[in-house]
């Protein structure tokens, strides 16, 4: 019995060396490398060796091992898969929208979810967060990306966000019976019902905590754009989620809204319309990441004062009013120092189109490499995955892109994504 196990255990131990020995690696020859943005660094003819989904050597010149597959892009500029720190897969913005809410299943919104995640991916997104969704829809659409079923990028997930009775992120605008149907178990009203809140979002698998802490310009009602959660609520749901080991970020455009919620102890601002001297200080001080939505903002105030808007009158009039304040607020946080991580709120624009923003945050002040790391090592140390994506040292998840142009002379370049490779596997 002992010499049997004895053999089986080596037959196994020999198996598994074999395997390992004939795993193919993958040799991307890059003719521009941007390894790690953090350092603005780019270097001339490099062979990245990609095994097992990460990167593992980063070799002098164009290099190939026997039995290895070469990704020859020796014409191209290499450089990290982008992180979009907000985006909703499971939607996009139509003059169908209403009537979609109603009509849709979760199911149906999952299957939506999958060709858009294709789009993101596609674009040369490899990690995303999605801050509000369904919450059967999105966990279901994650997992399928992490299976390998559904050609995506890496996502965190949120599910439904924490909102107040009749604030921005529950049901609004249709009849009586028909909200009742659609209101999402993550409404809550007092601090005991918002830490159930949170709880139910964990216990039902969520990556973090998205709240939405004040208006917001596409909830359909006339609320206005101002702090929605009492102090009393917001502490409640940071500590909630804090201990159970989740972050916390807040919709936030209301000055008020966005200073109490800092002030609560949150992670990060999503859009940040409003934000003002206090919030920039308290912002600074504990180190909180500032998401812009910059392309949220200028599609909003584009379709509100286009010839051809659907928007219903409470949302055009908020559309118009915060629309063209938030540039100024991203150069006026970024000159004084706030941390800003890359997000689009893609599902109000257009999915696939991610990288628009790129080119706002550059007009809003930023050098061209300032803004690809707003994308790379700043969102990936905002949702503390800095050992695992944001940057092409060896270790890390083997997620790229290439370009043709130079993106650090021309931003738009990262708009014409033309090889995509997340995990090792190559989608483009």
């Amino acid at each position: 019995m002992r010499k049997l196990m004895a053999g089986a255990c080596a037959l196994v131990v020999t198996s598994a060396l074999a395997g390992a020995a004939n795993a193919q690696a993958t040799f991307v020859q890059a003719g521009r490398l941007l390894a790690d943005p953090a350092t603005g660094k780019v270097e001339i003819a490099k062979t990245l060796v990609l095994e097992n989904g990460k990167v593992t050597r980063i070799l002098d010149g164009y290099v190939a091992e026997p039995g290895g597959k070469v990704v020859d892009l020796k014409d191209s500029f290499v450089l990290p898969g982008l992180i979009d720190s907000h985006v909703h897969l499971t939607g996009q913005q139509n003059p169908n929208g209403r009537l979609q809410a109603v009509t849709q299943s979760p199911s149906d919104s999952a299957m939506v979810g999958a060709g858009f995640a294709r789009k993101t991916l596609m674009a040369g997104f490899t990690t995303v967060a999605n801050l509000g969704a369904n919450s059967q829809a999105i966990f279901a659409l994650r997992e399928g990306v992490k299976r390998g079923d559904v050609a995506g990028p890496r996502i965190l997930a949120s599910g439904s966000s924490i909102s107040v009775h009749g604030g921005h992120g529950d049901i609004n605008g249709y009849s009586e019976d028909v909200m009742h149907a659609l209101r999402p178990e993550s409404v809550c009203s007092g601090a005991d019902d918002c830490r159930r809140a949170v709880r139910e979002q964990i216990w039902l698998g969520a990556d973090l905590i998205k709240i939405t802490a004040t208006g917001g310009v596409l909830s359909n009602t006339a609320a206005g754009l101002a702090k929605q959660f009492s102090d009393a609520e917001l502490a409640a749901i940071v500590e909630s989620a804090h201990s159970m080991g989740r972050k916390v970020t807040a919709h936030a455009h209301g000055g008020d809204g966005i200073n109490a919620f800092l002030k609560a102890g949150g992670d990060s601002i999503e859009h940040g319309t409003y934000l003002d001297n206090e919030g920039i200080a308290l912002m600074k001080k504990s180190g909180a990441y500032l998401v812009p939505t910059l392309m949220a903002g200028d599609f909003v105030y584009r379709i509100a004062s286009g010839p051809n808007n659907y928007f219903t009158p409470a949302q055009t009039a908020k559309a118009l009013e915060a629309g063209p304040k938030m540039l100024d607020m991203v150069r006026r946080a970024h000159a004084d120092g706030v941390k800003v991580a890359f997000g689009t709120d893609s599902g109000v624009s257009a999915h696939g189109d991610n990288a628009g923003e790129f080119a706002l945050l550059v007009k809003a002040g930023m050098t061209p490499l300032e803004a690809i790391q707003t994308a790379t090592v700043n969102a990936a140390d905002h949702f503390s995955l800095s050992n695992e994506i944001g940057s092409l040292t060896p270790g890390k998840a083997a997620d790229l892109i290439a370009v043709k142009g130079d993106p650090l002379k021309d931003v738009t370049e990262l708009q014409r994504v033309t090889s995509v490779i997340k995990g090792g596997v190559v989608y483009k």
